[in-house]
């Protein structure tokens, strides 16, 4: 480990347990919050410290970690009242993992500076699997220095990473790989229910293709759970939404005409309108079986 700097950590959710918990491992002293206490208990029974506020965990922090639903929380908690722009001393570093929007990565740098801190966007992929077994990819947009100096950390979380450019940088390079899996999503779930309804045992024709060019990480994670019915979330259907949303905001800024994110959008949406914004985002698989009036449940094991 490079120092003893202080760790904060902000978002103790599906993922953000995960990966504080392998900066606690590497023996980095931890400071911890997240709107429900109960949340980050596995972190405090190994010595972590609980602040109230996302200011206070600042204050006893060298660098803060953050990891929340939406660009909304991302504000909130970095450049709110009692944010931790608000209690980071000066030579501190702000480090936002979740996937939010490039512009608002733009403004927390521009306030950091201000006071004499640094930002980072650092969002990351690989859903709960990754974050668990600390194989996370990692797109950092920011000041170069402050990213050699996070980087110890970023190694004990991921195994791909990528300082992408200045700030902004890494939320651009998170987007670009969101527009790709809803591209990848339609087609593992097109293919499955294809492969159902012309009568192939889907179990074993998936073992041959994920082996070959046809073949993806979703198919072979995703596809599984699947094929078990099994549709608990590694990435909720809401949060990719939010995430395609953000991927169609900067295609109408940049003047890109992307129809296969929107599409994305549209499925993943009506999904969200029927309630089911809660599940993983293999669950696609049934929105394209309604479609076309078929049961996806005919081929689960």
């Amino acid at each position: 480990m490079a120092d003893k700097m202080r760790i904060g950590w902000i978002g103790t959710g599906v993922m953000g347990l995960s990966m504080a918990g392998h900066l606690q491992a590497a023996g980095w002293p931890l400071t911890v919050y997240n709107r429900t206490k109960a949340k980050t208990e596995p972190l405090l029974a190994k010595g972590a410290k609980w602040a109230d506020t996302p200011r206070a965990v600042a204050e006893a922090s060298d660098v803060v970690f953050t990891i929340v639903g939406y660009p909304h929380d991302v504000e909130e908690v970095t450049l709110g009242e009692n944010g931790v722009l608000r209690g980071l001393a000066a030579g501190g570093i702000v480090c936002d993992m979740s996937t939010s929007s490039p512009v608002l990565a733009e403004r927390i740098a521009a306030a950091a500076k201000k006071q004499g801190c640094e930002s980072l966007d650092a969002p990351v992929t690989g859903g709960d699997v990754g974050a668990r077994d600390a194989k996370l990819s990692i797109f950092v947009g920011g000041d170069n220095a402050a990213y050699e100096r996070v980087l110890p950390c970023f190694n004990k979380m991921g195994t791909n990473i990528l300082h992408c450019g200045g700030a902004g940088f890494g939320q651009k390079g998170k987007l670009a790989n969101q527009a790709a899996i809803a591209g990848v999503m339609i087609s593992t779930c097109e293919s499955f229910l294809f492969a159902q309804e012309a009568g192939l045992d889907v179990a074993k024709w998936m073992e041959l293709v994920v082996a070959g060019s046809g073949g993806s990480f979703a198919m072979n994670t995703l596809g599984r759970r699947m094929l078990k019915g099994d549709f608990a979330p590694g990435f909720f259907i809401d949060h990719f939404i939010k995430d395609l949303g953000l991927c169609l905001d900067e295609c109408r800024r940049m003047k890109l005409v992307l129809p296969g994110i929107t599409l994305a959008d549209q499925l993943y949406r009506i999904m969200q309108a029927k309630g089911q914004g809660s599940k993983g985002t293999q669950a696609l698989v049934e929105c394209l079986a309604e479609l076309s009036a078929k049961d996806w449940r005919a081929c689960c094991k």
